[in-house]
């Protein structure tokens, strides 16, 4: 994935979750937003930056807890 279209889709993650952030984590996020939307393209420092905020504030769900919800159609038929 190419760097601009990842921070593209960190800072669209992000956006969710900005009523969390610390009064210094807000600037650095609005700075964030302020470069992109001049199309600048971050460098590994920012990059760096942007991930620990995703890394901080974003966690994915474990899918694994659902499947007990959700039979497979062979189990149904060989049960038969």
């Amino acid at each position: 994935m190419s760097s601009y279209r990842e921070q593209k889709k960190y800072l669209e993650l992000l956006k969710k979750y900005e009523r969390n952030f610390t009064r210094q984590e807000n600037d650095d996020y609005k700075l964030f937003v302020k470069r992109d939307k001049d199309d600048d393209e971050f460098d590994t420092v920012s990059m760096k930056r942007l991930k620990e905020f995703h890394d901080k504030y974003h966690k994915s769900v474990d899918t694994a807890k659902y499947d007990k919800f959700f039979k497979k159609s062979s189990d149904d038929e060989s049960n038969k």
